[in-house]
Parts: C-alpha cells; sequence; structure tokens
C-alpha cells in the first residue's frame, strides 16, 4: 500500500513518526489539558480522558486563553508533549507553544483522511503528512 501524502504548511520545523490522536473539536490547552499527566480533562471533549504523550495531536484548531502556550510548554518539559500538532488552521496560542516546546506543527491538513490510531509520518521540514498505516477510522 502507498501512503496516502497530505500537504500542508509548515509552522514548527521537525520530524517524528507516531500514532494519530484525532479530534473534531478545538482543543484549549489551559483548563482542557491537564499539565501534571498529559490528559484532556474537559468534560465536553470527545478526547476526554485521552493522553496526548507521544501522539500526533491533530485538531481543527486551538481555542482560549495565551496561557495555554505555557501549558504546551509544560508538557515537553516533563516528557508528556505530543510528538507533533497538525491543524486544520494555526492558532496563535498553539503555534507559539508548539515553537517554545519545540513540537513540530503543520496547519492546512484535511483532517477527515486521519482517523485516531493511524500511524503518521510527520515531515514538518517539507509540510507533509504521510498516513503509513490505517489503523483507526476517518
Amino acid at each position: 500500500m502507498q501512503p496516502l501524502v497530505l500537504k500542508g504548511r509548515k509552522i514548527v520545523e521537525g520530524y517524528c513518526k507516531a500514532e494519530a490522536l484525532v479530534s473534531k473539536k478545538p482543543i484549549s490547552f489551559l483548563g482542557g489539558v491537564e499539565p501534571a499527566d498529559g490528559k484532556i480533562v474537559e468534560k465536553s471533549h470527545d478526547l476526554c480522558g485521552e493522553c496526548v504523550k507521544d501522539k500526533v495531536l491533530c485538531f481543527p484548531h486551538g481555542r482560549g486563553s495565551t496561557v495555554g502556550s505555557y501549558v504546551l510548554y509544560s508538557l515537553a518539559k516533563r516528557n508528556l508533549a505530543p510528538k507533533a500538532i497538525i491543524n486544520q488552521t494555526a492558532d496563535p496560542v498553539v503555534v507559539v507553544g508548539a515553537i517554545i516546546a519545540n513540537i513540530p506543527m503543520i496547519d492546512q491538513i484535511d483532517l477527515s483522511k486521519i482517523g485516531t490510531g493511524d500511524l503518521l509520518e510527520v515531515d514538518a521540514y517539507k509540510g507533509v503528512v504521510k498516513i503509513l498505516e490505517k489503523r483507526g477510522s476517518c
């Protein structure tokens, strides 16, 4: 099987291979993600209870306070951060967090092609996401 290649816009350079964690809802890192363990704690969120650690976190865009940037940085310092972030539309709060935490980030990606559990290769030097193995549903 040839990998499906999705082209987007590079935001923060980097590279990884990891499993996707996909949400249809925006994420607020301040109050929505627990910095102590990396779990999504927002009760109404479709990923509530899921851990972002070592995942390619895919979500439409960020929302909420600018302190969310620091939450991403705090997750990285505790080795609880996602390996990469994929958005449909980059949000300044998430972008700043990804920059200071050194998390590869790409936007302008069609998230409907990616399912939770899919094995992804993220090349944020080129702005490319490859779906290496379909494990989840889209």
